[in-house]
């Protein structure tokens, strides 16, 4: 079975392609949301959603046809492109939906990938206070030093490390890549590179909560256009967030 189908005439090839995991405050959707709606990026394909959380939805600003569960979206004039991922894998097809993804990125031409994803802020140490960023870098990936993450080699951006000490899993499951709490697949989809993985891949990570996520969803889309050096004028916000980020008003008559 096909997992990627273009809806329209779209090549990822030299583009950076933009991966938001689906973690704790969903912060990396909310800036994957900025980015498209601020960049005017445009749906250009949808993936299988066989392996994922069934959902559906209006598309934004009504636009025809409906939203799946994992799109892509890019600009021809534009050097990223984002998938955009709104539901979590299906336990019993996690590692498959991540095989079938990594499949997509090896073959598609991309110069680099960012994974991007959220950490549970209550797992810092005292030294990961200071920052709400960080970057993991998995072992094997090419040097990032000249392609188009070369920002991440000089940004003050700290390297990730588990403020867990001991491992979760057996002997056999450890792996390099250290514990992400409330990180959803991040973890795995960077243990999952294999070792002739020849696109420069790097991952960010920001502390976050549950809540109100909209502002850290801003700062971690500046943080990402910082590290690609794309110029973003004015950050826009989609218009759903307006009536759907938290839904309705309550109807204040049911509380008298």
């Amino acid at each position: 079975m096909t997992f990627y189908h273009p809806t329209d005439h779209f090549s990822t090839k030299g583009k950076v392609l933009i991966v938001p995991v689906v973690s704790v405050a969903n912060v990396a959707q909310l800036a994957a949301d900025l980015l498209i709606a601020s960049l005017s990026l445009h749906r250009v394909g949808i993936f299988d959603p066989r392996s994922l959380v069934p959902v559906v939805g209006a598309r934004e600003d009504d636009l025809p046809g409906v939203t799946t569960p994992l799109e892509l979206f890019g600009r021809d004039d534009a050097n990223i492109a984002v998938i955009q991922q709104r539901s979590p894998a299906l336990k019993s097809s996690k590692q498959e939906f991540i095989d079938s993804l990594l499949e997509f990125i090896r073959t598609s031409g991309a110069s680099a990938v960012l994974v991007i994803g959220g950490v549970d802020m209550s797992n810092r140490t005292d030294p990961q206070m200071l920052t709400p960023t960080c970057q993991i870098v998995p072992p094997g990936t090419p040097d990032l030093s000249s392609g188009p993450l070369a920002a991440l080699t000089t940004l003050p951006i700290p390297v990730y490390t588990s403020p867990v000490s001991q491992f979760l899993h057996a002997d056999a499951e450890r792996t390099i890549i250290p514990f992400i709490p409330g990180g959803g697949l991040s973890r795995r989809i960077l243990s999952s590179l294999s070792d002739t993985w020849q696109i420069p891949t790097a991952c960010l990570l920001q502390y976050v909560m549950e809540g109100d996520n909209r502002a850290d969803a801003q700062l971690m889309a500046a943080v990402v256009s910082k590290v690609l050096q794309v110029d973003v004028p004015n950050w826009k916000q989609p218009s759903s967030w307006g009536h759907g980020l938290f839904g309705t008003p309550h109807d204040q008559t049911l509380y008298g």
